[in-house]
């Protein structure tokens, strides 16, 4: 009974295909181009839909496997989809890096990364103080660490023996990556640098879980570079190790399980998702090409960070939001280990609380929302499916690229890669000036009664250059997006403090409700993103009364807010009782431009602005320097 009425049921409704639907959201669009409103072309160079159905999956290829087998897009597990939460402790003091690894690691975190600031001084005692009364078999331990790495490594085998702990229990990994520091220092460290990794690897074979050699897609991340661009380079880097170390005698099954990818997750919540599942297919493939002796070897290792590029420092709690999305997007693609910056990272020293949240960040996806019990929730998601085609498509296409070059350090060496990324950045950073991209707090939505009340160093507002003084090729500079418009906004409030007194933006508006709150509403966010104190209210009857208002509140800016229609009307009147008193703005960008340019009205803000340089001009206007 049940069989027939489901069966008249849906024969009454007969399915919809895709340009029918398509016809209909054309048909509401009210003759707007389809395309231009709705295909988001992104940074990675490909179109994405807003509607996927089941017949977009028919010539999709990476759907034919189960998750824990090879090409491992599923994930590397077949039961779970557990990660380690790893915090990283700066290591100043090794008895007090001890104590705080101690208490973290009873507050739910299961990984440690020791960021070592002295190297060139550690010694075997500090090892042992760093790592008393931790059981290293129930844990994963990580070393980052800047220069002396072998010998680091060789401190923590000694005290691994020494304290009687199984070698092959040991999890975890040290960051020797020289090509990082070839991008980043524009040299490598040691005259045979592949012979240090290969000597690290063999002479660490017993701790077999332990990865001695890392690929920092992360540094792309962090420059600018387009999510393909991350995944595409560092895939080269991987295979720059394969190809180094197998012709140095190395069996590829030696290699490729000590390797691990260290990515950064940004604000793309689905393309993040798709990245870490494309990454996975694109390595089984390749490793699968070096005739391993089994398909578990091409398994991908992958530690992930929450992206630096995308952090703010006004407005820094929205920092916390970003990092959610970022701990979402990697735990749901399938990492192996993720560590949460706190959102006060980049401008300061972090406290308890901000540490705390980072970590409870995690440990709430794992305690109350269940990430880890399921295997791969993403698949199946027509679009999730589709995106990780895409990703895998763009980024082995770029991968080959490199390839015809010689590879990863020939294409750096001939500067491919640096411009690729230098591309990449400039064409973000002008989205981001043109509000094309938005960092909510910083060039979207300001807070209009934070205040920098004091001036942050050089290195928080510009990029990160490690370039060493004997570099033979151009280096990467890590930065963030959002640095060009905080260095903005400081330059406001430090004038503010030398002045005593804010530069005030007036808003003048009349005329038409609508439009005039509207364009007020619009040139308040516009101007407060410089810092500048902006004033609204709800109109003026006259020019007169509204000019009387501005001359009271001291405006150093006055914004005019009404309609196209109105403006060459109401424009001109404002300008002649106002024009020798304050900057005159008009708001929008109306037919009657011409007009009132030629009355010497040259100001105007609308949504085609560079909000970046256009806020530089009033500044230097306003004898801000």
């Amino acid at each position: 009974m049940a069989e027939n009425v489901n069966e008249k049921l849906f024969s009454e409704f007969a399915p919809n295909t895709t340009q029918e639907w398509k016809d209909k959201v054309i048909a509401d669009l009210k003759g707007a181009d389809f395309d231009k409103k709705l295909v988001w072309r992104t940074n990675e160079g490909f179109n994405v839909q807003p509607m996927y159905r089941l017949e977009n999956m028919k010539d999709l290829k990476n759907l034919e496997c189960f998750p824990g087998e090879y090409p491992f897009v599923r994930g590397n597990k077949k039961n779970n989809n557990e990660w380690f939460v790893r915090q990283d402790i700066v290591v100043e003091d090794v008895v007090e890096a001890n104590k705080k690894a101690l208490d973290v690691l009873n507050k739910g975190v299961d990984s440690l990364g020791f960021v070592l600031s002295n190297c060139k001084n550690f010694t075997k005692a500090d090892m042992a103080a760093l790592l008393k009364d931790i059981c290293l078999e129930c844990i994963e331990i990580n070393f980052v660490v800047c220069c002396n790495k072998a010998a680091i490594l060789n401190m923590f085998k000694e005290y691994v023996a020494e304290k009687g702990f199984n070698p092959e229990k040991i999890q975890g990994g040290i960051n020797i990556d020289p090509i990082s520091k070839l991008v980043l220092e524009g040299k490598f460290c040691d005259p045979n640098p592949f012979n240090v990794v290969k000597e690290t690897t063999e002479s660490s074979a017993e701790m077999k879980n332990f990865k001695t050699i890392e690929v920092g897609g992360y540094v792309f991340n962090n420059s600018g570079a387009s999510i393909v661009q991350e995944l595409g380079f560092s895939l080269a880097a991987g295979v720059e190790y394969l190809d180094k170390l197998t012709d140095a005698g190395m069996d590829v099954k030696d290699i490729a399980p000590r390797m691990r990818f260290h990515f950064a997750t940004g604000s793309k919540y689905f393309i993040e998702i798709a990245k870490l599942r494309a990454a996975r297919y694109l390595w089984a493939h390749i490793v699968k090409a070096y005739n391993p002796c089994c398909d578990c070897v091409c398994k991908m290792n992958i530690h992930a960070e929450t992206s630096e590029w995308n952090k703010t420092v006004y407005d820094p709690n929205v920092n916390m939001l970003r990092t959610q999305t970022e701990t979402m997007s990697a735990t749901i693609g399938g990492v192996d280990s993720f560590t949460v910056h706190p959102y006060d990272d980049i401008f300061e020293k972090t406290n308890d609380f901000s540490e705390r949240i980072a970590r409870n960040q995690q440990l709430l996806l794992k305690e109350e929302s269940h990430f880890d019990k399921i295997v791969d929730p993403a698949g199946g998601s027509y679009y999730i499916e589709e995106l990780t085609q895409f990703i895998a498509e763009a980024a082995w296409k770029l991968f080959l690229e490199v390839q015809e070059q010689g590879g990863m350090v020939k294409a750096l060496e001939s500067g491919f890669v640096q411009a690729a990324v230098k591309a990449t950045a400039q064409k973000r950073d002008q989205d981001i000036a043109n509000r094309k991209e938005n960092f909510l707090g910083t060039n979207q939505f300001p807070n209009f009664n934070e205040k920098m009340d004091k001036e942050l160093c050089a290195c928080i507002l510009e990029p990160e250059d490690k370039t060493a003084p004997d570099a033979v090729i151009e280096t990467l500079k890590p930065y963030r997006g959002t640095q060009a418009f905080e260095a903005m906004r400081i330059r406001t409030d430090m004038f503010t403090k030398e002045q005593g007194r804010r530069p005030v933006v007036y808003m003048f508006p009349m005329g038409n409700l609508a439009m005039r709150k509207a364009r007020a509403q619009f040139a308040c966010n516009f101007f407060a993103c410089a810092g500048f104190q902006v004033m609204d209210n709800n109109g003026f009857k006259t020019v007169e009364e509204g000019a009387k208002a501005c001359m009271d509140n001291k405006a150093d800016i006055v914004v005019i807010c009404s309609s196209d229609d109105e403006y060459a009307t109401i424009a001109p009147e404002v300008y002649a009782a106002m024009k020798d008193k304050a900057i005159i703005v008009v708001a929008g960008n109306p037919e009657c431009r011409p007009q009132l340019e030629e009355i010497g009205i040259k100001n105007y803000v609308h949504v085609k602005c560079n909000v970046l340089e256009d806020l530089k001009a009033y500044q230097q206007k306003l004898g801000i320097k």
